[in-house]
């Protein structure tokens, strides 16, 4: 399937900007671009799209601080995230576009608005909110590549230490890269005309705005830029509910 080339200049725009929001705060690619995402080309394209970048992404960013990966952690969560991962390729290949994307708009609606209003959690999780929130964290990763937020909210509340922290939720993000990729590739999702190509085009893109990205988290507050992300994410979130109810 070829593209034209105002779609393309446009998914080009999006991904720099989704990879800017990923390396200014560590996470939320996928939760950025994906209400815009989906009205460029179909959800069945943009999910395995996206993770090509992630796992780029990933790469480059999580092996770096490897040796402060809190590894008992990452291993609580990886058989849960790999079971729920395994039950959403089911639901990305057979559900209908439209329910998937409603449930997608829900979703993002539901957590944007609970980040912008949650107060800081006074006690931490026990370790085994690892079962459901691996699992559910699963099932969104592998149907809309937005589960990085369910690993986030588990880990925040299991881990102290902000270098071991970023660390961490690195390598279970490049973790569930990796094994998207093995799922994906047996769906057949990476088959689909075009895709590769469409994927080689705009990866320059994701990376020059992980570059930025990286740069700016240098200078600016990353809180205020996740608060104005999560106000557009509201407006994306509504859109997508009400255009496919």
């Amino acid at each position: 399937m070829a593209y034209e080339f105002h779609t393309v200049a446009q998914l080009a725009a999006l991904i720099a900007l989704a990879y800017v929001v990923y390396g200014v705060t560590g996470f939320g690619s996928a939760i950025t671009a994906m209400p815009v995402l989906v009205l460029l080309v179909p959800l069945r394209v943009a999910v395995p799209l996206m993770l090509v970048f992630d796992l780029v992404s990933g790469l480059l960013l999580g092996l770096r601080n490897r040796r402060h990966v809190v590894v008992g952690e990452w291993r609580r969560l990886m058989p849960c995230m790999l079971a729920g991962m395994a039950l959403g390729v089911v639901a990305l290949v057979r559900a209908p576009e439209r329910l998937l994307l409603l449930l997608l708009g829900a979703f993002i609606l539901a957590f944007a608005a609970w980040s912008l209003l949650a107060r800081p959690p006074a006690r931490p999780l026990a370790a085994g909110w690892a079962l459901p929130f691996g699992a559910v964290g699963g099932v969104f990763t592998a149907l809309f590549g937005t589960g990085g937020p369910f690993y986030t909210i588990y880990l925040t509340r299991r881990l102290d230490d902000k270098l071991a922290l970023r660390a961490t939720i690195s390598v279970v993000l490049l973790s569930s890269a990796i094994a998207r990729l093995v799922l994906f590739s047996g769906a057949g999702l990476y088959a689909q005309p075009g895709l590769p190509l469409l994927a080689a085009t705009l990866l320059p893109f994701a990376l020059g705005g992980l570059y930025l990205g990286n740069r700016l988290h240098l200078r600016l507050p990353a809180q205020r830029i996740r608060q104005a992300v999560w106000v557009v994410l509201l407006a994306g979130g509504a859109s997508l509910v009400l255009r496919n109810l």
